[in-house]
């Protein structure tokens, strides 16, 4: 199994679960650049999962579809327009071409957003969590932003991150901001910011490197957590 990202838009990841015959897409905001790999890779089975609602992670999904009509789609009930999509919820556990996909419910960036553990190993984690950050709560709801990122910090530390944009860099110049004695998060920085010189991605992250470098995280409360939230917005 291959895991990698499709570029999109300003600075999202369209995330590629390639097998030796298959191939998940984790929340295409455009379809060229996917339709393209397709083309030339000729995957016998295809499907599309997806966290949330928003334009920039479901805006390729009519294209796709389209020209591979008996590709199957996933996602929450907050994904407006595929009738034939398959629900998923907190708790569903489903095998999707063979991986392994259990569905927890990571709402606060919109309120049905859901995030997907793959095979034991690997968390596609949406908007809801970020290297060293979080999404904006749109809904306003930063208590179910806050429990997101509790329950993702129960998860084992070895789990993989894969989440929907680049942002470690901002989030980590932030933190530095917020925390500029803590090692940790200035290494962190330092190390990036060769990653980000060199056009390369910074995921995957693992749930034990968020545990030490993602802020957010780490908030005892929901009300800390709504004040970092509330400054890294004017960041």
């Amino acid at each position: 199994m291959n895991i990698f990202p499709i570029h999109a838009l300003a600075d999202n990841y369209i995330w590629m679960i390639e097998d030796t015959d298959s191939l998940v897409i984790v929340d295409p905001g455009e379809a060229a650049d996917v339709l393209a790999y397709i083309e030339v890779e000729r995957p016998s089975q295809m499907a599309i999962l997806l966290t949330h609602k928003h334009d920039d992670h479901i805006g390729g999904v009519a294209e796709i579809i389209q020209a591979y009509p008996e590709t199957k789609i996933y996602g929450p009930s907050e994904v407006p327009g595929f009738d034939d999509m398959i629900i998923l919820e907190d708790g569903s556990q489903i095998d999707i071409l063979g991986h392994t996909v259990t569905a927890l419910l990571a709402a606060g960036h919109t309120a049905g957003h859901l995030a997907y553990i793959v095979d034991n190993q690997f968390l596609f984690a949406g908007d809801a969590m970020f290297s060293a950050g979080c999404g904006r709560v749109f809904t306003g709801d930063y208590q179910a932003a806050f429990e997101a990122l509790e329950t993702f910090s129960h998860l084992d530390d070895d789990i993989a991150v894969f989440s929907g944009h680049e942002y470690t860099l901002t989030n980590l110049k932030f933190a530095h901001t917020v925390f500029p004695e803590n090692k940790v998060i200035s290494e962190a920085l330092g190390q990036v910011e060769i990653l980000n010189d060199a056009n390369h991605p910074t995921y995957p992250s693992t749930i034990g490197r968020e545990k030490i470098i993602n802020i957010f995280m780490q908030a005892e409360d929901v009300t800390t957590f709504k004040a970092l939230r509330d400054q890294r917005d004017q960041f």
